[in-house]
């Protein structure tokens, strides 16, 4: 399937990009499919190729040495991923990329991007706002695990998710996902996590189901992400 330069447009990166420029870019990609439960790449692997997420959605993770993962984040369609490459030769990931369900995406070589890179500010200018958008949200997190209780964090988490995904409806706002991501999003525990869920579900905050959750009441989850009710 081919994409056009306006679709290509929507990614961060390529925003300011002009139609040639996009139509090059498409003209040395390759369309890659993965299926529910497989890997773009693993953690460790060569950072060869970034990628864009065409459709789908992918769950970028990091493991420590014992073998326990963290969810770094929640990648979406027309969002960039895996872009180390691009930046730093002979570069690996340091985390991988599972597909939360049948996922496809771009895969564009890193050395090709750099080479464009060199010539084009704008590349590198739109790709460093990536890269200090994604520091400052680790940032954050940090200070969340540090200073926050755990409803709080999972509040956070919550509408940091419903700002990238969510789904508005009549009644509220659809998320879908993994009360284990939410758990590892928040630095808490699958237990405290259903808790906290059951506990809002009893005050009429939100509703919950099998791997998804509707807000209902998002003004009452922003008090608690700023600490201002239990």
């Amino acid at each position: 399937m081919g994409f056009s330069p306006e679709e290509l447009r929507r990614v961060v990166v390529f925003q300011n990009a002009t139609d040639d420029d996009l139509h090059l870019i498409l003209s040395n990609s390759l369309t890659r499919s993965v299926e529910e439960g497989g890997y773009f790449f693993l953690q460790g692997d060569a950072a060869d190729h970034l990628y864009v997420l065409t459709g789908g959605q992918v769950k970028l993770l990091q493991s420590n040495r014992t073998g326990q993962q963290i969810s770094l984040r929640i990648i979406y369609p027309w969002q960039m991923f895996g872009a180390l490459g691009a930046v730093r030769d002979q570069a690996s990931y340091p985390a991988s990329a599972e597909a939360l369900e049948d996922s496809s995406a771009l895969a564009i070589q890193g050395a090709f991007l750099r080479q464009m890179m060199e010539t084009r500010p704008y590349l590198s200018f739109d790709l460093m706002k990536l890269m200090a958008s994604y520091i400052q949200e680790m940032q954050a997190r940090y200070r969340e695990l540090a200073t926050e209780r755990v409803a709080q964090r999972i509040a956070r988490a919550l509408l940091r998710l419903a700002a990238q995904s969510g789904q508005r409806a009549e009644d509220g706002i659809e998320l879908e996902f993994s009360r284990q991501d939410l758990a590892e999003m928040s630095g808490s525990t699958l237990y405290t996590v259903s808790r906290v869920l059951s506990d809002w579900e009893r005050k009429q905050l939100v509703e919950t189901g099998r791997e998804r959750v509707r807000i209902v009441q998002p003004h009452s989850l922003v008090r608690i992400a700023e600490g201002l009710e239990e």
